[in-house]
């Protein structure tokens, strides 16, 4: 209708007559506009089904006429407020208890009502593909599904979604919270389900799994362009893309010059080699902060307990860097939500035949990640959830994800809710050399160390000052383990699970599997490496400076 007005409008006035009907159509015009605006809206991180934090000030936002008088209601209480200038207002709401269900109002001019509203515990699930991974796509798990009847247990999903900019709300319509049942888990992300199905059957509150994540993507895309030039050393990320954007016309132009040659000599009969590799531009899901902008800056301030985060395959190539990228996320993250030092738990990655182009011999991107992430448990209030037991050598995708959920529930279970429980495998702590072997000290023994399989460990290696490495024996005495080995009298260093994908059988009292670890800190294959690459690149070094 509106559009149909400024028509006449436009129309009326080229016509230069009819004065006074200009005038009142102006008017109308106006006088419909600014109803239009006047009404109260919310972000679509709001709605029916939803779960609000217990124990918080719960923010709740959205947009009204400016100086608008805005009301939230919800369980008895009331929350004031007046919109800005610029149309933008915020309460928060007073704390509560877990609970519900109830209904939360809105009202201004207009009144907008969300049902079904619970009190509890909200966590985002975030990361690529093997968070993303849903239910549905897990093999042998029919009982689960028919057994998903968990009304607390409420999910919410940012679909997909990427932008230079940081957008106020979704880009994509009709997203919404859902409570969990055998039809609507199906699309539940696998590892977030059994993570919430696990914490909710402990606690017995509420629990509201808020998803945001895309196969394939890279640590930068979930990052803000802030975050990223707070380090020299992340720089050459931003510097890499904003090349990329500056020429990409040039770029596009070349590729689809190539793409008809190509065309045309295969029209022509020619042999011809496989059709050229499509650049990734400023639309990719890989340029730095464009799903950061696009699916998470929408969720916040969202009140949260924590997040779970599933991801490392894309930068494995890369760990070296990503021994600060991780961190810095991690802090930037809780400074823009603003909500203190919530927990944040993260899965290691799992064992996995992993094909990503060697620079030299043996493979070894993956382990040098599982290293970088358990570095990263420095950073304070972090878990990790080891997975290096539960892989697939032919899928980066394993099919147990319950799991992963049921690990990353134990995290926590102890860092965001204080239960002292044996919720890590054994984790590397110190060396002694001891003669012609090595005493290893682990932190997360529980009631002993042992072999998962009751058979010699695995998974040991030795070296000497020569640095070169050794099938190793290992045995178990007390807490430590002993490692030993005929080829290396004067050992100095110990790896564990140090390959893409090992055979690893240390695991504590509660078969917890250790994490892999290495007790030197020799220079490993990523050192150095700064930048995205393509598969079919080279790989890439890029000098850190500051332009």
């Amino acid at each position: 209708m509106y559009g149909v007005l400024q028509y006449l409008l436009f129309n009326i006035i080229r016509s230069r007559k009819y004065i006074k009907l200009t005038m009142y159509v102006l008017y109308l015009t106006v006088t419909i506009t600014s109803s239009i605006h006047s009404d109260v809206t919310l972000p679509g991180v709001f709605g029916d089904y939803m779960v609000l934090q217990r124990d918080m000030k719960v923010p709740v936002w959205g947009t009204a006429e400016p100086g608008e008088k805005v009301s939230v209601s919800i369980n008895g209480k009331k929350v004031d407020t007046k919109a800005e200038k610029n149309g933008r207002w915020m309460v928060r709401l007073k704390k509560m208890k877990a609970g519900g269900p109830y209904e939360m109002t809105v009202t201004g001019k207009n009144r907008v009502s969300f049902s079904n509203v619970l009190i509890g515990d909200v966590w985002v699930c975030s990361g690529q593909s093997n968070m993303a991974m849903t239910i549905d796509r897990v093999r042998h798990i029919e009982a689960d599904i028919a057994e998903a009847h968990y009304d607390k247990l409420r999910y919410f999903s940012a679909g997909y979604g990427i932008s230079e900019t940081p957008l106020y709300d979704f880009a994509r319509e009709g997203i919404t919270w859902t409570s969990c049942t055998p039809e609507t888990v199906k699309k539940f992300s696998a590892v977030a389900f059994y993570f919430g199905k696990e914490l909710q059957s402990e606690l017995d509150v509420p629990i509201g799994l808020m998803n945001a994540s895309v196969g394939g993507t890279v640590l930068e895309a979930w990052m803000s362009r802030e975050s990223l030039k707070s380090d020299p050393l992340l720089l050459p990320i931003i510097y890499y893309w904003d090349d990329i954007r500056e020429n990409w016309p040039e770029i596009k132009a070349k590729y689809d010059f190539e793409v008809a040659e190509w065309e045309k000599a295969k029209e022509q009969g020619q042999w011809v080699p496989d059709p050229p590799q499509s650049p990734r531009g400023p639309s990719s899901s890989a340029f730095y902060s464009c799903l950061y902008n696009a699916m998470i800056t929408p969720m916040i301030p969202y009140g949260i307990k924590g997040v779970i985060w599933y991801q490392g395959e894309s930068n494995t190539v890369r760990a070296w860097q990503h021994r600060t990228q991780f961190p810095v996320m991690i802090h930037s993250w809780r400074k823009e939500w603003n909500q203190g030092d919530f927990p944040f738990l993260f899965v290691q990655l799992p064992n996995w035949e992993a094909e990503t182009w060697p620079i030299h011999g043996r493979n070894v991107t993956w382990a040098e990640m599982r290293e970088s992430q358990l570095q990263t448990l420095s950073v304070p209030n972090t878990g990790m959830a080891v997975t290096i037991d539960i892989g697939d050598e032919y899928n980066a995708h394993p099919n147990n994800k319950w799991d992963v959920g049921r690990r990353l529930a134990l995290s926590a279970l102890h860092t965001a809710y204080g239960r002292e429980i044996i919720y890590s495998g054994p984790i590397y702590d110190s060396m002694k050399v001891d003669g012609n072997a090595i005493r290893l000290s682990f932190k997360h023994v529980g009631d002993g160390l042992v072999a998962s399989d009751d058979a010699p460990l695995k998974g040991f290696t030795t070296a000497g000052k020569d640095r070169v490495f050794f099938e190793a024996t290992a045995k178990i005495e007390g807490d430590e383990v002993v490692v030993t080995c005929e080829k290396v009298p004067n050992p100095v260093a110990v790896r564990y699970g140090w390959d893409d994908n090992p055979e690893c059988t240390l695991c504590n009292s509660a078969h917890l599997p250790a994490s892999p670890f290495r007790t030197d800190d020799w220079p490993g294959m990523t050192d150095g490496m700064l930048i995205p690459y393509n598969r079919h690149d080279l790989y890439f070094w890029y000098p850190t400076v500051i332009r």
